[in-house]
């Protein structure tokens, strides 16, 4: 099992990014998917969920309108498209898979994000 995020970078606040999580080793459509961020000095927290049956998504309260959680099943790929970009989302962002009823549970590496003028 892998989870390889790219995408990251340096924007201005305002700006935008996408973050993508290619998967191997399983398929994204059979377990929960996720985007964490971390920023220095302050614990992982969840931004972002899509589900296996139905594609249903959430997303935290800080990003909510700005954030969009998607997947590309036929590139076994998850998307995190950021607008809005606002300084305090930068972070370390990381890929989750992890089934909801089991002990399986992986991450990526993570990318860096940094918002700053």
């Amino acid at each position: 099992v892998q989870l390889v995020e790219s995408g990251g970078g340096l924007v201005q606040p305002g700006g935008s990014l996408e973050l993508s999580c290619a998967a191997s080793g399983f398929t994204v459509s059979s377990y929960v998917m996720s985007w964490y961020r971390q920023a220095p000095g302050k614990e992982r927290e969840l931004v972002a969920g899509i589900t296996s049956v139905g594609g249903s998504t959430n997303y935290a309260d800080s990003v909510k309108g700005r954030f969009t959680i998607s997947r590309d099943n036929t590139k076994n790929t998850v998307y995190l498209q950021m607008n809005s970009l606002k300084p305090e989302d930068t972070a370390v962002y990381y890929c989750n898979a992890h089934h909801p009823f089991l002990p399986w549970n992986h991450w990526g590496q993570g990318t860096q994000v940094t918002v700053s003028s």
